[in-house]
């Protein structure tokens, strides 16, 4: 007889994954000899890799799963890095680390996120989450939803991510781990004066009280990274300013070494209380922050179009032509112009909230309150150091399309002896932003147990959602003064000409212009901040659901899963500063707006043992719009001869959200313990999509033309997904994945909106796979970690219309740990190890790049767990 996939036997093990998710391995102590030789103990990667398979295998939804083999123990410093090597998930890199997810072809703003299920405030200007500011300790797992399901909080076309904070209750003793590492960046040691060595620390402590009654979490961590990054960036190319020469001249470049701190620290603490089987109240708080400061080492040159009278007799030899560009020469009497930046960078994020769980019967009832906040304050300012006159020398330069730049001066622009001693602002205006963003939730969900023909339980509730958010900028410029050039320092960097250098920028000007020449405190935001940079967003919400979970039996085969509808009605209202006529006027404008979320998850076995499976799933998602695009404000410029249509650009705060309708098919193959073979296909129709463009409009009733973020028509995503995992007996295992996306929708390569040039979506990546072989035996543990991912386009500034081309990438990690008795084990890792370079290609410009490195990470480490 075939076996029911949700017997008793079955929802127990279901129930057990469940609690184990957040909770180590636990193994009870006995007294009976015969039963510790019975007993095996699994745990290290081979438990992990178990336990996420597990809740995988029993989810009625296509997931995911990041899982914490021990307390305190993922395999790596944040749940970015993890999350970046699940199957058809990749990750930018922001100074070095993983930050923002890119999920199936589609970017950060189509990846929804929450934490223990609730949606929280972002630090950045959109929505998308810095994935990053979630260390190890405070995360003890993630679930990846890839097919949508009506009890899920809305907002993740591409994928919604839960990130779950440890349960104190699920354990049954005391628990403490504490780590400690130092932390090697080999980059360092090529930049002068950086730091090379910086720790980190963590800890988490879980305790039960009143006979498993009262329960309560605690963890920390601590990480002082330093910010280093050599990185060049190619101006452009041009026909123009008497160019002579038959190739297309660049007008220059600049090298940014950028030497700095980035200070991280998070603290979580949970309660949770059971005082019966009917009831359960659970209360948690996180606080995270990153501080960045970093002084910025730059130099630039210009080439040709801005030298030389377009160069015509300029080089020595002849330049290096590539695809018709320019892209390296020698030229004389050029110049290098040096620049000390400085960038400041405050990040804060903090989430709260209650829950309380209540059974009668076959009734639960949930409710939950949440609060979160993010804040992001920003300061950029820039001074300029003059070799003497003349201020010229023999530049040689070489940027080849998809290389590492590299040149020379024949000047010593190291040497403070010569550099004048006059310095002012530069690449102006110095500018200060804050930004801050709050959301509150409120939720209540029913569920009760049903046997009304093939569905079991029934769930219903509601949820209700307010967020704000709103960034301010105040910028401003000062003058030049003179200083001693003494103050100035060399500083080397490896491959690169010296550098002079302020040894701090920022105390350096204060003390060269005044203690209030870096503060915005009593200033005025000039009419470019009030119009561009002063906005906010309003979003209310109401979402009500009902969902049914599935159980029988179709053509002799068991099938499970789940039905449900979500309906979600969100009002929206943006703020700005408009400019008519020269003349700034404060504006608001927005929509309402409803939409249905159907939805539908199956998973048909294929044998009596439910080792293969048929997983389907049918829904509607959306993704609703940037909420930094969703100003009111506008620029607006009208003929007063009325002859020519009214200009208008600026933000569109009556944007609808982005629909999609998609569909899931995959086989998924469990053999053995902890063994795996899925593949499956991906289809997403997507509708409203949200890009750059100018189109015909109207404005105080007349015709005109507005350039603006607007919802276009859309097209599909669509895919193949491969998954392979396998343990061996000998305690070597492997997981391997790759994913194949394509599709036809299109962002606007002109940043301008003035044209529509069409280049390949925010997110879209031909091919991302990964490898990771691991090892384990007696306490060693070994692994090893390769993911790959081909070029797409990403938005990796503040600017979303910036679209630029991340080149592909191969980014390989190790890790090797040893137990050293009950208490104790050391580990040693290598992030970045084949120092994989990043490439950034300006849109329908393949030989205007940026390039940039991190270098290589090493740590050594040891925990104590009691």
């Amino acid at each position: 007889m075939r076996k029911n996939p949700f017997t008793p036997t079955r929802l127990c093990l279901l129930m057990q994954a469940a609690l184990l998710l957040p909770a180590a391995a636990q193994t009870a102590p006995s007294d009976n000899a015969a039963d510790k030789l019975d007993t095996v103990v699994v745990s290290g990667i081979r438990a992990s890799v178990r336990k996420a398979l597990d809740i995988k295998e029993a989810s009625n939804s296509m997931v995911e799963v990041i899982a914490s083999e021990d307390i305190g123990k993922l395999p790596d410093t944040t749940i970015a890095e993890s999350l970046a090597r699940l199957p058809s998930l990749s990750a930018g890199i922001d100074r070095g680390n993983a930050s923002q997810i890119v999920a199936r072809g589609l970017g950060p703003r189509f990846v929804g996120a929450t934490l223990n299920g609730r949606e929280f405030a972002s630090s950045e200007p959109d929505r998308a989450v810095r994935f990053e500011m979630f260390p190890s300790e405070s995360v003890s797992g993630a679930t990846v939803y890839k097919t949508q399901q009506a009890d899920i909080a809305e907002g993740g076309i591409a994928t919604t991510i839960d990130l779950q904070t440890v349960s104190p209750l699920a354990y049954k003793s005391r628990e403490l781990s504490l780590k400690a590492d130092a932390n090697y960046y080999q980059l360092g040691s090529k930049i002068g004066g950086a730091k090379t060595w910086s720790p980190r620390l963590g800890g988490i402590y879980v305790d039960q009280f009143g006979n498993g009654v009262l329960g309560v979490a605690l963890a920390f961590s601590y990480y002082d990274q330093p910010v280093l990054q050599d990185g060049v960036q190619n101006w452009g190319f041009d026909s123009g300013n008497g160019n002579k020469n038959a190739a297309i001249e660049s007008w220059g470049f600049q090298n940014a070494v950028k030497n700095g701190t980035n200070k991280r620290s998070s603290v979580l603490g949970k309660i949770e209380f059971k005082p019966d089987n009917t009831f359960s109240l659970t209360t948690d708080i996180y606080a995270a922050r990153s501080n960045i400061k970093e002084q910025q080492y730059i130099h630039t040159a210009d080439t040709c179009q801005w030298a030389n009278n377009g160069c015509a007799a300029a080089y020595t030899g002849a330049p290096t032509v590539n695809g018709g560009y320019v892209t390296g020469g020698t030229l004389s009497n050029a110049a290098l112009k040096t620049i000390n930046g400085l960038w400041k960078q405050d990040m804060k994020d903090f989430a709260t909230g209650v829950n309380a769980k209540w059974k009668f019967d076959d009734w639960q009832i949930d409710a939950d309150l949440a609060h979160s906040t993010a804040d992001r304050d920003t300061l950029w300012t820039a001074v300029e150091l003059d070799m003497n006159n003349p201020a010229t020398g023999t530049l040689t330069w070489n940027f080849p399309k998809d290389g590492w730049s590299t040149y020379s001066f024949s000047a010593d622009s190291g040497n403070p002896a010569n550099f004048n001693n006059w310095t002012g602002e530069t690449w102006g205006p110095t500018y200060a932003g804050t930004l801050h963003d709050k959301l509150d939730s409120q939720q209540v969900n029913f569920t009760r147990k049903l046997n009304f023909g093939d569905i079991n339980k029934l769930k219903f509730g509601l949820r209700a959602t307010q967020r704000e958010k709103q960034y301010e900028q105040t910028s401003w410029d000062y003058n030049w003064v003179q200083f001693n050039t003494s103050d100035l320092k060399r500083v080397a960097v490896s491959g690169r000409p010296d550098f002079v250098a302020f040894g701090n920028v920022e105390d350096e000007i204060t003390k060269l212009f005044g203690a209030s020449t870096l503060s915005a405190a009593g200033r005025t935001p000039t009419t470019s901040d009030l119009v561009t940079k002063d906005w906010r967003a309003k979003e209310s919400s109401t979402a009500a659901f009902v969902q049914g979970d599935l159980n029988g039996s179709v053509g002799g085969m068991s099938y499970r899963g789940n039905v449900g509808l979500r309906v979600v009605h969100t009002s929206q209202t943006g703020y700005g500063n408009s400019l008519i006529n020269n003349v700034v006027t404060p504006t608001q404008d927005g929509i309402a707006y409803t939409r249905a979320l159907p939805s539908l998850n199956l998973v048909l076995s294929l044998d009596e043992n439910d080792e293969n499976q048929l997983r389907l799933g049918v829904a509607r998602a959306l993704s609703r719009a940037p909420l930094d695009v969703m100003t009111s404000a506008q620029t607006v410029t009208t003929d007063p001869n009325g002859v020519n249509p009214t200009i208008v650009s600026g933000g569109n705060p009556r944007l609808k959200p982005m629909m999609a309708d998609q569909l899931d098919v995959a086989y998924q193959h469990y053999f053995g313990k902890g063994n795996f073979f899925s593949a499956g296909l991906f289809y997403k129709q997507v509708k409203d999509y949200i890009g750059l463009a100018s189109v015909a409009c109207t404005y105080a009733g007349k015709a005109a033309y507005c350039t603006q973020q607007v919802n276009r028509d859309g097209g599909d995503v669509h895919g193949l997904e491969l998954v392979y995992q396998q343990s061996f007996a000998n305690g070597l295992g492997l997981m391997g994945n790759y994913t194949y996306s394509t599709g036809n929708i299109k962002e606007n390569g002109d940043q301008s909106g003035k044209t529509f040039v069409p280049i390949t979506a925010n997110g879209l990546m031909r091919g991302n796979g990964g490898l990771t072989v691991w090892y384990e035996q007696n306490g060693f543990e070994a692994r090893v970690s390769a993911n790959r991912h081909t070029a797409y386009n990403r938005a990796p500034t503040w600017d979303s219309t910036l679209i630029q081309q991340n080149g592909a990438e191969t980014w390989v990690s190790v890790n090797l740990s040893q137990k050293l008795g009950d208490h104790v084990s050391v580990r040693f890792g290598i992030e970045n190890a084949t120092n994989q370079k990043v490439i950034y290609t300006y849109s329908n410009d393949p030989y205007r790049q940026e390039n940039f490195q991190f270098g290589r990470r090493f740590n050594i480490g040891v925990t104590y767990k009691l």
